[in-house]
């Protein structure tokens, strides 16, 4: 059974930086597209970065320029760098990864971290 754990999270000041990772396990063949996610308090859970396979990338309007994602392929690992934060980047940050595993081919969500950012 595949399952992704993140970590990363934490309570940081405007202008600080935290770097987010987001690993799958389980009997894995390929990852896809591999996605953040974020939900900030009373608000719907919206899309903040993605990357695909070959390395392209999209980026939420709002945080281009301040947020890099990237990937490391062989342990199957998704990363999202933060930079220049903003109380409005406050929210549980998701993970979404699009995996053919053993049994099946489908998108498997993460538990959640949260990123607290304070004024």
């Amino acid at each position: 059974q595949v399952q992704l754990v993140e970590s990363g999270g934490g309570l940081v000041q405007a202008g600080g930086s935290l770097r987010l990772s987001c690993v799958a396990s389980g009997r894995i063949f390929r990852i896809e597209t591999m996605e953040w996610y974020r939900q900030p308090p009373g608000k719907q859970r919206e899309l903040v970065a993605g990357i695909t396979s070959g390395g392209e990338t999209n980026y939420a309007d709002s945080v281009k320029g301040r947020f890099t994602i990237s990937r490391d392929n062989a342990k199957n690992t998704v990363f999202l760098q933060m930079n220049s934060l903003r109380p409005e980047d406050t929210a549980v940050y998701y993970c979404k990864q699009r995996i053919a595993s053993e049994s099946a081919f489908g998108s498997y969500w993460g538990q959640g971290t949260q990123v607290t950012v304070s004024s």
